[in-house]
């Protein structure tokens, strides 16, 4: 399925290596701020070195312009790549349906199609452009920080990376549950579509008869089945989000209390270590967030690529016969 979709990305080269130049760009200078700051702190601020002092300040206010560009150029572009995605998908989506056999759609609900073209592909065309972004930030941010961290002080770098296994196998494991709920509560939401719009479109018939209660009495049936797969959604959200929070805060504790120790026992830790490897816990727990946060949409874009799979892979029944000839305009002569 990924190979699936990585082709919606080829006719937009140019865009996409754009959006992804600037995001690792931006999150590479960023890595270099911490650094900075801890060039201050233990080598010109100690020695009052003004001419020092205002030549790391110049950079570090040089790194934050720069990143602030590549953001701008990373947010404008990436959403217009997504945009131009998605009216990619929508055209072929489009174009596909109107070649399928009335069997077809005897037997689905317009509701369900609508739900597809409208909101699954407005989903996919956020993750089209998040994805791969987020990614690159967080690899670019996590590996850059650590190299930084082991280059400064190893013993305090090792006690950093303890707490990470446990956040990426938090969320990679408990991932595909969300990803199930995601799925059901589309479904829902497109039953819920179907339902109005056959009750719409049968107004007249359904007052003629005086069957209101009745379209009522059907409404309640999918709107109770929607609720029930949105509260068990956010059941599974909660028990997510609340342990990988709980991990994400103890990464803060982990990190200052062995660079106390270390300062107390060894003495092999400055105070310019320990602020900046704060920053850089900082920095690897914000691309964290940025990927936690991002699990919800992507496991909703997953699910709703999957469902416009679904109906382009359905094949009409009759296809026209390779180089049919082109029916000309006809006059009625």
């Amino acid at each position: 399925m990924l190979k699936r979709f990585v082709k919606y990305y080829k006719p937009h080269r140019g865009l996409f290596c754009l959006t992804m130049a600037a995001a690792g760009v931006g999150a590479g200078l960023t890595v270099l701020i911490p650094a900075v700051t801890r060039g201050l702190l233990d080598e010109y601020i100690p020695n009052n070195d003004l001419a020092g002092i205002i030549q790391n300040l110049l950079w570090m206010l040089m790194l934050i312009v720069i990143t602030t560009v590549m953001s701008y150029i990373r947010v404008k572009w990436g959403h217009i790549l997504g945009v131009r995605m998605e009216f990619d998908m929508r055209a072929e989506f489009f174009g596909h349906i109107q070649k399928l056999s009335f069997n077809y759609f005897d037997n689905v609900k317009t509701g369900h199609l609508m739900s597809r073209i409208a909101g699954d592909l407005n989903q996919i065309a956020e993750v089209a452009h998040h994805a791969p972004e987020d990614l690159l930030i967080s690899l670019v941010l996590i590996v850059g920080a650590f190299i930084a961290m082991f280059s400064f002080n190893a013993p305090l770098a090792l006690i950093a990376v303890l707490p990470l296994p446990f956040l990426l196998a938090w969320g990679y494991f408990y991932g595909g549950s969300m990803r199930k709920g995601f799925r059901n509560v589309r479904k829902r939401i497109a039953d819920i579509n179907s339902r109005v719009e056959n009750s719409v479109q049968g107004i007249r018939e359904v007052k003629s008869y005086a069957n209101e209660e009745e379209e009522i009495d059907k409404f309640e049936v999918v709107n109770i089945s929607f609720r029930s797969a949105k509260e068990k959604m956010y059941g599974i959200m909660a028990i997510f989000f609340s342990v990988m929070s709980f991990l994400i805060e103890s990464y803060f504790f982990v990190v200052i209390a062995g660079g106390v120790m270390l300062i107390h026992f060894g003495g092999s830790v400055t105070s310019g270590d320990l602020l900046a490897f704060i920053l850089y816990v900082y920095f690897i727990l914000n691309p964290i967030r940025r990927l936690v946060n991002f699990a919800e949409q992507f496991q909703q874009g997953a699910a709703c690529f999957e469902r416009f799979t679904e109906v382009m892979d359905i094949e009409p029944d009759i296809v026209d016969k390779k180089n049919a000839h082109t029916f000309e305009p006809v006059n009625g002569e």
